[in-house]
């Protein structure tokens, strides 16, 4: 007697956080308790905003992920856009996606 199924793997477990800034540039998102056993892969997105930004992640756990964003204002000298020094974007919102590995 045969039989026929469709079968789905479970989806990796998700969760999602937004965060504003502090004064220093960092935001830390905090998971919920269990939520992975090893620290996640993690998609960053910022909101718009004057000038360049750019975000990365300064620490991974399981329990936690801790963003650093840096702005930059953009200089042209001679026709070529050049980037200054990146200074602490503070107020900067975050948006953080987390999927277990």
């Amino acid at each position: 007697m045969g039989t026929t199924s469709a079968y789905s793997p479970p989806q990796p477990r998700q969760e999602r956080a937004t965060g504003v800034t502090d004064g220093s540039g960092n935001v830390t998102f905090t998971w919920p308790a269990g939520a992975f056993t090893a620290a996640p892969v993690v998609a960053l997105a910022v909101q718009a905003g004057a000038g360049f930004r750019s975000a990365r992640i300064s620490a991974n756990t399981a329990a936690s992920t801790t963003v650093n964003v840096l702005q930059s204002a953009s200089v042209t000298v001679l026709g070529i856009g050049v980037l200054a020094v990146g200074t602490p974007a503070s107020g900067v919102t975050v948006h953080a996606t987390a999927t277990a590995p």
